[in-house]
């Protein structure tokens, strides 16, 4: 299936969403990324930052298998949706 950029964003943004039910991760993503809470509301609508939310979870094999299940995505949904974002059709090595 291929995503748009509009559907891209709002899966990144309830990736977002599930990783903040979960402090220890929230708190990993903001350590990673250097992002700090108060400059998430105005990142939210930055396409390059919800990219970063999605490369964060594909740092661990766990947590794309986890957010896809809550969602109800495969594995290929979720690829989709990454390249649909800024930087998610650069070559990759895995």
């Amino acid at each position: 299936m291929s995503w748009s950029a509009v559907e891209a964003e709002t899966k990144a943004i309830r990736a977002l969403e599930w990783m903040t039910a979960d402090g220890a991760m929230l708190d990993r993503f903001l350590a990673t990324t250097g992002a700090r809470i108060p400059d998430i509301g105005n990142a939210i609508g930055n396409p390059e930052f919800l990219g970063s939310v999605l490369d964060f979870l594909m740092t661990q094999d766990s947590y794309v298998l986890r957010f896809c299940a809550s969602e109800g995505l495969t594995h290929d949904d979720f690829a989709a949706i990454r390249a649909a974002l800024p930087g998610g059709d650069l070559p990759h090595w895995t």
